[in-house]
């Protein structure tokens, strides 16, 4: 899907509304494959990011879990060490 889309839900502290738009923008972009809505679909496109926002409002804000919260700096530390895995130069061979 999105890879810049990132979990949202049982963090501490909780996502913030700024958080929650940006993902819903980039939803809203990877569905209409536009990065910039022309002028004559931008209310279309923003009201799309509105409606995408408020729905995942709703479901971070209605969802349980018995697990501790996850630590923002060692998710974020975890997401780097896998890019670094991925992004690592290759070997001469291969």
């Amino acid at each position: 899907m999105c890879r810049n889309i990132k979990t949202l839900f049982n963090f501490e502290p909780p996502a913030t509304e700024l958080e929650i738009r940006d993902a819903s923008l980039q939803f809203v972009r990877k569905l209409s494959g536009f990065n910039v809505p022309s002028q004559a679909n931008e209310a279309a496109f923003e009201r799309a990011v509105e409606e995408v926002a408020a729905a995942a409002r709703r479901l971070i804000g209605s969802m349980v879990t018995q697990a501790e919260p996850r630590n923002r700096e060692v998710e974020a530390a975890k997401a780097r060490a896998r890019a670094a895995v991925r992004f690592a130069p290759r070997g001469a061979g291969g």
